[in-house]
């Protein structure tokens, strides 16, 4: 397909598509989907080879958030039958963190419902990533507070943070339709906060909201102009509770063909598969893996995550293996830029230059947005396998799948063990 080979050309010189052609991923057939995956999988092995990166979240604070993000579980208003609580200590935060790394993760990804952080929370936190480093002191810490205030993002990187996260979510013409109490342009504010303070900026969007296929190509080519190191792709959880419960419209896929897209449009960043591949990729995971090389490993901030153990099964399995400590995600011309480490943006280079440019996202990130799915605790998990004489029912592909849906009862702010 001539359009593929011009999208592979263009990747391997990291020179942007046009919008048509971005557009036109969208909107292949699934007779060549798995043309289109081997494609964009050229474009990640030349830049991230066969590596995985794993992340782990650890939900700091969970709920009670004053925000009106229509797709959160913690947003205001919400009758989801999420965890809430306030602060974890530091101690606490650095052993749910612990389980993360022991389970393979090179990224601990700090996350606090709330519209932003005081300067108090900023304390807080620093305090927590320097416990968390003074125990592993090989991992990344990447935090994730909301809306930034002057000053704050330099204080968190003098505490010995690595990178923020602060989602787009979705694009600009329609961000209004989802959120109310914010604006997009403080989202984008918040990200070159994060760019100028010297962290790794991470920024992505949620796919599954009712969204056009222009409105996907808008927000991706949006987070190529503001050059983040890393863009995390959520695919909407619809928990009960918030107004986008009903919002079912994403497939195995569609999920792959927005993943494609992605890596094309960004051909050189850390591609990260977020909060939903249980739910919407289900047994289509490991096609993704040719796409994104990064993963959360675990449970997400509000709703159950794939087993840990079943994550790095599906890694080997799939002839990937999980990147190592000692390894830099980047490539080398992002990453030398900032000397090694998390990556660069440097000007003029990487997945677009942020030069003219204006969630984990506030907290509407992975979990935030009921992201998560299926797994098992114990065997006390939503997906356990059935047993032989009881085979389990087969569904209709358009059918919701809410039985992949439930909520997070163990790891940060519980008593039980953390799923990592």
């Amino acid at each position: 397909m001539d359009l593929l080979n011009t999208l592979v050309d263009k990747g391997l010189r990291r020179e942007s598509p046009t919008r048509e052609e971005a557009l036109a991923v969208l909107a292949t057939s699934d007779d060549d989907l798995l043309d289109v995956v081997a494609a964009a999988g050229k474009v990640r092995r030349h830049w991230f080879g066969r590596r995985v990166k794993l992340n782990y979240l650890v939900n700091l604070k969970s709920g009670l958030c004053p925000e009106d993000c229509s797709y959160c579980s913690q947003r205001l208003g919400s009758k989801a039958e999420i965890l809430k609580y306030t602060w974890l200590k530091p101690d606490q935060a650095s052993a749910a963190a612990a389980a993360g790394v022991s389970g393979g993760a090179k990224r601990v990804c700090l996350v606090a419902s709330g519209r932003g952080p005081t300067d108090r929370d900023v304390d807080r936190v620093s305090d927590t990533i320097k416990a968390i480093k003074e125990q592993n002191g090989d991992v990344e810490v990447c935090a994730c507070l909301g809306l930034l205030s002057d000053g704050q993002a330099e204080r968190l990187r003098e505490a010995g943070a690595d990178a923020y996260n602060h989602n787009l979510n979705t694009s600009e013409a329609t961000y209004g339709d989802i959120t109310t109490t914010h604006t997009y342009a403080d989202r984008v504010d918040t990200v070159n906060k994060a760019h100028a303070a010297g962290l790794s900026a991470c920024s992505g969007l949620i796919a599954g909201m009712g969204e056009s296929d222009e409105d996907l190509v808008d927000v991706v080519f949006s987070l190529r102009e503001l050059d983040p190191d890393s863009v995390p792709v959520n695919f909407l959880i619809p928990m009960e509770g918030t107004p986008l419960a009903k919002e079912w419209h994403l497939t195995p896929q569609r999920c792959l063909r927005i993943l494609a897209m992605t890596r094309f449009v960004c051909p050189d960043v850390e591609v990260r598969i977020a909060g939903g591949r249980e739910v919407h990729l289900r047994t289509m995971q490991p096609l993704a893996l040719h796409l994104a090389n990064s993963i959360f490993l675990g449970d997400y901030l509000t709703s159950e995550g794939q087993a840990g153990h079943a994550d790095l099964e599906m890694i080997a399995d799939a002839g990937f293996e999980v990147e190592g400590a000692g390894e830099v995600t980047l490539p080398e011309h992002r990453a030398s830029a900032r000397g090694g480490g998390c990556g660069s943006h440097a000007d003029g280079d990487g997945c677009g230059s942020h030069a003219d440019a204006g969630g984990c996202g506030s907290h509407a990130d992975a979990g935030g947005a009921g992201a998560g799915g299926c797994g098992s605790h114990a065997g006390d998990g939503v997906c356990a396998p059935a047993s032989a004489s009881t085979p389990a029912p087969v569904r209709p592909a358009e059918e919701p799948r809410t039985d992949l849906v439930a909520v997070r009862r163990r790891g940060a702010g519980t008593d039980l063990a953390p799923n990592a």
